[in-house]
């Protein structure tokens, strides 16, 4: 054979050997996601903008399919068949998570941040991180923070302009100790009650007010029964999309980072659409009749004050080093800005 002829023989076996290891860096998969909230929400949008980064970055051979309205069990049971490593992801709040993970509490703790911004530089950043490792132990891994966003309150009695405003106020809660302490430290008659049951409780009066995101307050015609909606943003509750840590270890490095790099690309997205859905849904509620204002800063201020107590009680269970870290992060961000 000539020695030309034999080199581009060489070079196209080294091309072949070369390409053959990148080739099999991607293999055909379809995993599972499982959602508590159903499709129209905008972590569908997320998700979809998520598979077409897995698409060019894969090849097209990872895939994922959405489980929507809890079909796969709700987010704590599928966070659990996700450590048992019985099924793939899950996308849910950090709420239902506290008792696997204390940790997680932390978003519960009133008034921590005071805006969007805030909330991502701490998620996104090293505190995101610390919080990822406790996660990593519990046999999960946080491919990126997503979001579910602020919550505010509507009433039926009076604009909130003050912490002293909440004073006898009936205010339905989520079973969740935190949010029990927060309302009731104000003075307010605070309700644990299933979501179920708030429009029909609101509607005779036996309760005066709710808390949740706008675009709750839209979709469920909490607007029909209240008269007032104040941007307290007393809590900033984040969605985690979750990974079986038993599964993820099986992947590539290669698929392991394409799914991180397209969960942050999915997690962008669906935080500009929930944000200009939050904003389409208090047009909405304002244009129903609502009576609408927003809390002072000085105000913000003073509900933050009122509540070190709620910090102080909690901080053991959800871990003074994550208390801390988490104020030490906030303090070094607001001092940048």
């Amino acid at each position: 054979m000539k020695s030309s002829a034999l080199k581009a023989v060489l070079l196209v076996s080294t091309v072949l050997g070369a390409a053959t290891p990148a080739m099999a860096e991607f293999q055909d998969r379809n995993f599972r996601v499982s959602n508590g909230i159903n499709e129209d929400h905008p972590v569908n949008n997320g998700m979809k903008a998520m598979q077409v980064c897995l698409d060019e970055k894969t090849g097209g051979k990872m895939k994922m399919t959405g489980f929507w309205g809890g079909a796969l069990g709700g987010d704590l049971q599928a966070t659990q068949a996700l450590r048992s490593g019985v099924q793939e992801a899950v996308v849910t709040s950090s709420s239902p998570l506290v008792g696997i993970v204390p940790a997680l509490g932390v978003f519960d703790l009133p008034f921590l941040f005071r805006s969007n911004e805030e909330a991502y530089a701490v998620m996104d950043g090293e505190f995101g991180n610390f919080l990822n490792e406790k996660l990593d132990e519990a046999g999960l891994v946080n491919l990126a923070y997503w979001e579910n966003g602020f919550r505010n309150v509507s009433n039926s009695k009076q604009p909130i302009t003050k912490w002293e405003d909440f004073e006898g106020l009936k205010l339905r809660v989520m079973q969740n100790n935190i949010f029990l302490d927060t309302f009731s430290n104000f003075g307010a008659n605070a309700t644990p009650m299933a979501f179920g049951e708030v429009f029909s409780a609101l509607e005779t009066k036996a309760i005066d007010a709710q808390e949740n995101p706008y675009v709750t307050l839209d979709t469920s015609k909490f607007y029909e029964v209240q008269s007032y909606v104040s941007e307290t943003k007393h809590a900033y509750t984040p969605f985690l999309f979750l990974f079986s840590k038993a599964i993820f270890n099986t992947y590539s490095p290669e698929e392991q980072q394409a799914l991180r790099d397209c969960a942050a690309v999915g997690r962008d997205e669906e935080r500009k659409v929930i944000q200009d859905l939050n904003k389409a849904s208090l047009a909405k509620v304002e244009a129903a009749g609502l009576k609408f204002n927003t809390v002072a800063p000085e105000e913000q201020a003073r509900m933050l004050e009122k509540s070190q107590v709620v910090y102080e009680k909690h901080k053991a269970a959800i871990g003074e080093d994550v208390v801390d870290q988490v104020q030490k992060a906030l303090e070094e961000i607001r001092a940048k800005n």
